[in-house]
């Protein structure tokens, strides 16, 4: 089973939905510590203010024990805001602590674009990835957003983008994965990496 997250922001059923277009079936939208505790995959996305997800998710009890299964291995997939919540410290309307799983800092896009960057975008693939399978390099996928991750390591970066400056567009290592694009609303691009981060938690629950 495959738990997305449920912290009162984001897009939960698109993304469940998106899952299910995907063929991946027992997905489940849930804000239950113990649902998570006991799930094969987990996903956390997001839509909003780094500030009040990062202290919903500590004080809901979500945060700790995902930190406790994503440290035991379990595979990850963070959309968007929940991308950015990996983070070490994040700039938004003032310095907040983040998730702390990826050492860096979730800043505001630079001057000089648009914000909020809203629209397609082709990621090129720095390295090979099970999550980009059958996904062919510089393929377009649909963004949102205001902010960007800045890495120290940069050898969690997976995919890339340019808007302004070069961003990390996903990042991940082992079986934990971030997207700052939707893939829930990049048609069947979006729908083959849903599809493979189900095949990537089916495997690990065999095992």
């Amino acid at each position: 089973m495959i738990a997305i997250i449920d912290y009162g922001m984001g897009n939960l059923r698109s993304v469940q939905k998106g899952f299910e277009h995907a063929g991946v079936a027992d997905v489940v939208v849930t804000g239950d510590p113990a649902a998570i505790a006991s799930a094969d995959g987990i996903v956390l996305p997001g839509v909003g203010a780094f500030r009040d997800a990062a202290a919903t998710l500590r004080d809901s009890g979500l945060r700790d024990v995902m930190l406790e299964r994503t440290a035991e291995g379990v595979p990850f997939l963070g959309i968007c805001l929940g991308m950015q919540l990996l983070a070490t410290t994040g700039l938004e309307d003032g310095e907040w602590a983040g998730l702390g799983i990826m050492p860096g800092v979730c800043e505001r896009l630079p001057g000089g674009v648009k914000v909020p960057h809203i629209g397609w975008n082709t990621v090129a693939y720095p390295r090979e990835t099970r999550l980009f399978a059958g996904i062919p390099e510089d393929t377009a996928f649909y963004f949102v957003h205001s902010y960007h991750l800045r890495l120290v390591d940069p050898s969690w970066v997976i995919g890339t983008t340019s808007y302004g400056i070069e961003f990390a567009a996903a990042v991940g290592r082992g079986d934990m994965y971030a997207v700052q694009f939707h893939p829930e609303k990049s048609s069947a691009a979006g729908l083959r990496l849903l599809g493979n981060f189900g095949e990537i938690v089916k495997e690990r629950a065999a095992r």
